[in-house]
């Protein structure tokens, strides 16, 4: 369950039809492991933290170097020396209180991978080696893990989801190892580069906690960021992933909803019989309201005292999205009827 703060700080994100409450709480629920701390882990860790996934877990054993600076954002000039690790998760701490980490200072092996994927629900490797990639995708398939893969060097950048409801695995694109590691010690990388490739991969991810959405599942996408070519490739699988769009979430339950309409002959005949909530924020709510009372969503289960329970509670807001997530969070802590006002005041 969401509390106060929680509210206030993803409002933004949960006014999104597609999201909602139940996938902020979707995203507080879920367990995601990121392999690599460097160039894509910074973004992805980045924004995993501030859209409030719940328990996030970093695995890096390097440190941070001067020439890392240029593209792993996450670190600063005084972090030069320390664990990237535990320094990401210090930081990210800082970023969003509301996040559970877990800092593994030591290089994804063999002998750990199981141990260390095993209590998480999605994977995704920001890793910048051969033999890693192989390894998180080996162990992924064995313990039947989507896993979200990501890649840069020089200009271009690729981004896949493996392995997601049986589908195409890393193996399924490239069979066996190269002969021949170019990284970004040899190979270069634009500083930039990185931050695109990881808000892709952050993103696949908050479409595959919170079931919105198309996701890259069985497909492969480049982006160059010298000439901005994007392209996006189909993966051939002797088991092809299902790409099934998700339907309706059967464990949310309809939100009582009346329109305008309504509203007006309700207030007409029996005003006294309705109390009106308006759960948009103050500076809304003094620019134009209905009436009421002014409680933002995010103060509503911390103000039940002020809300009648023997009248018809209208939550109301400016389209109708936050009043719905108002409905949901008033459900099952206050006893009387709570309806949302469709389509808001507009």
């Amino acid at each position: 369950m969401l509390i106060k703060e929680e509210l206030s700080r993803y409002n933004r994100q949960m006014i999104l039809p597609e999201l909602g409450l139940t996938g902020q709480e979707k995203l507080k629920a879920a367990k995601v492991l990121v392999i690599g701390a460097g160039g894509l882990g910074c973004p992805v860790l980045q924004y995993l933290a501030a859209a409030g996934i719940g328990t996030i877990g970093i695995v890096d054993d390097d440190v941070v170097e001067l020439s890392n600076l240029h593209r792993q954002i996450l670190y600063n000039h005084t972090d030069i020396g320390q664990p990237k690790a535990k320094i990401a998760a210090e930081k990210l701490q800082l970023l969003n209180p509301h996040v559970g980490f877990s800092a593994y200072h030591e290089r994804f092996r063999a002998d750990n991978a199981v141990n260390i994927c095993q209590d998480y629900d999605l994977v995704i490797d920001c890793s910048d080696n051969f033999t890693t990639r192989y390894l998180v995708n080996d162990t992924c398939v064995a313990l039947g893990k989507t896993l979200i893969f990501g890649s840069i060097l020089q200009f271009e950048g690729q981004v896949a989801v493996f392995n997601h409801q049986g589908g195409a695995n890393y193996r399924d694109l490239y069979a066996t190892p190269p002969t021949e590691n170019i990284n970004c010690a040899e190979g270069g990388v634009i500083g930039i580069l990185p931050g695109i490739i990881g808000l892709y991969m952050a993103n696949e991810a908050l479409k595959l906690i919170c079931g919105i959405g198309e996701t890259l599942a069985g497909k492969l996408m480049t982006v160059n960021a010298l000439n901005n070519a994007v392209l996006v490739f189909k993966i051939a699988s002797e088991k092809p992933a299902n790409t099934a769009k998700p339907g309706p979430d059967k464990t949310d339950k309809a939100v009582p909803e009346i329109d305008s309409t309504t509203l007006d002959r309700w207030l007409e005949t029996n005003a006294d019989e309705v109390f009106l909530i308006d759960v948009r924020e103050g500076y809304e709510h003094e620019d134009g309201n209905i009436g009421g009372i002014n409680l933002s969503l995010y103060e509503l289960r911390e103000s039940l005292a002020a809300i009648p329970k023997n009248k018809k509670v209208v939550c109301y807001c400016q389209t109708g999205q936050r009043s719905k997530m108002a409905v949901q969070l008033l459900v099952g802590v206050y006893e009387g009827e709570v309806y949302s006002l469709k389509e808001g005041v507009t």
